[in-house]
C-alpha cells in the first residue's frame, strides 16, 4: 500500500493544497468544500453499485464485494446512500452501533475490516421512515462523504438505492472525477429493461461502467446438482453484448446468501469457501485489474 500523502497529487505535507475562490462564497460553505476534497484525495478508487430497479439483490453485492476487495489486501469502505432503506447495517451486523465523533469529523463504523457508513447508524430508531426532499438527501449525502474519517482507501464501495434520481446523482456529482460503476441485474427481461436506464444514465454523466453483474443467476439443487434457472438464463450476458459493457460474472441463487444476510455473517465470513464466496472473490479480482 502507498503512503497516502506521497500518492495525492493535491495534497503537500498531508495538508490539501487545492486552491478556492472565495467568490464571495460563505465560509462556512468554503470549511465543508475543503474537508470534502481532502477527504476524496486520499481514496483511490470509487465505485458505485446500482440496479435499474429494487429486488436484484444489489445491497448484497455491494457488501459481499467490498469484503472481497478487502480480502485481497485492499483497505476499503462501504457507504450506504440508500437514504429511505438501509440495509448495510444489517447486513454486517452492527444495527445499533454507536457512530462516534472525533473532533468534527463522524468515525465510520468497523465491520469485518471494513469503514462503514450509513444513515442507518444515525437513526434513533431503525424503525423510522426518512421523509427528505432531493435537497436534504444533498446535503446529507455531502456529510457522509466529507465529514466521515475515512483516512486512506483503496476502495470505497457505494450502495446506491435503485433507479437513477437524486442519490445516485448526487453521489457522483460529490464523488467527481474516477468515480466507475458497476451495475447489478437479474437474468429476467423485467430488470434488464431498466438495467438499460443505468446504463445510460452511467453514460450521461461520463461515469466509466466496469460491468454488468448478473445475481439470482441460476439455482443449485443441493440434492441432485442440477442448475435451475428460475430468473430465466443468460439475460446479463445479452445486455452486456448489446451494450457493449463487460459482463463481470454471476452470481447463483443462493440460500444462504440470504441466511448470511439476516443473521449479519456475510457468505465470505460464514461461508468463504461456498459458491457464492468464490463468485464474490472472482468479481472483486476482475476489478483489481481494472
Amino acid at each position: 500500500m502507498e503512503n497516502p500523502d506521497s500518492s495525492c497529487e493535491t495534497c503537500s505535507d498531508g495538508t490539501c493544497a487545492v486552491k478556492f475562490e472565495s467568490k464571495g462564497e460563505n465560509p462556512e460553505k468554503q470549511k465543508a468544500e475543503k474537508n470534502l476534497r481532502q477527504r476524496l484525495c486520499h481514496i483511490q478508487n470509487k465505485i458505485l453499485v446500482m440496479s435499474g430497479k429494487g429486488g436484484v439483490g444489489k445491497s448484497s453485492t455491494a457488501v459481499n464485494l467490498a469484503l472481497a476487495l478487502a480480502m485481497q489486501e485492499q483497505a476499503v469502505g462501504l457507504l450506504d446512500i440508500d437514504i429511505h432503506g438501509p440495509s448495510v447495517p444489517k447486513m454486517l451486523g452492527v444495527e445499533g452501533a454507536v457512530t462516534l465523533m472525533d473532533g468534527e469529523s463522524l468515525l465510520p463504523v468497523n465491520a469485518f475490516g471494513l469503514k462503514v457508513m450509513s444513515l442507518g447508524l444515525m437513526l434513533e430508531n431503525p424503525d423510522d421512515a426518512v421523509i427528505w426532499r432531493g435537497a436534504m438527501k444533498h446535503g446529507v449525502i455531502r456529510q457522509m462523504i466529507g465529514d466521515v474519517a475515512w483516512g486512506y482507501l483503496d476502495y470505497l464501495v457505494v450502495d446506491c438505492p435503485p433507479g437513477t434520481g437524486d442519490e445516485p446523482l448526487s453521489v457522483a456529482q460529490t464523488l467527481g472525477e474516477g468515480t466507475r460503476a458497476v451495475i447489478v441485474t437479474t437474468p429476467q427481461d423485467v430488470a434488464i429493461l431498466d438495467v438499460r436506464k443505468s446504463i445510460d444514465f452511467c453514460r450521461q454523466l461520463n461515469i466509466p461502467i466496469l460491468g454488468i453483474i448478473e445475481n439470482m443467476s441460476g439455482f443449485v439443487c443441493p440434492g441432485c446438482g442440477q442448475v435451475h434457472h428460475i430468473f430465466k438464463e443468460g439475460g446479463g450476458v445479452s445486455l452486456a453484448a448489446e451494450t457493449g459493457v463487460p459482463f463481470l460474472g454471476a452470481i447463483p441463487l443462493d440460500p444462504m446468501l440470504v441466511v448470511a444476510g439476516d443473521t449479519g455473517k456475510p457468505c465470505l465470513v460464514s461461508q468463504p469457501d461456498g459458491t457464492s464466496a468464490q463468485a464474490f472473490t472472482n468479481l472483486a479480482r476482475q476489478i483489481l485489474v481494472n
